[in-house]
């Protein structure tokens, strides 16, 4: 089984004055890249416990590169 690849980062936080504090996830660009992520695409966060979390991508584009067929 391949070990899959693992992109470690940190939450930052904005404060502004007289604002609740914003929390910000930055992904990474080869990351960001291998999963088509775009600026603008619309994403939403899934709960499945207090460990982990799911990106959802509420319509995820279609995929640039053609898939390749591996020939026997």
């Amino acid at each position: 089984m391949k070990c899959p690849a693992t992109y470690p980062l940190k939450i930052q936080a904005i404060r502004s004055k007289h604002q609740q504090p914003r929390f910000y996830v930055y992904f990474p660009l080869p990351l960001a890249a291998a999963i088509g992520l775009a600026a603008g695409d619309n994403v939403q966060w899934e709960l499945l416990d207090r460990g982990e979390l799911h990106l959802v991508r509420v319509n995820p584009s279609k995929p640039l590169a053609k898939r390749q067929r591996h020939q026997s």
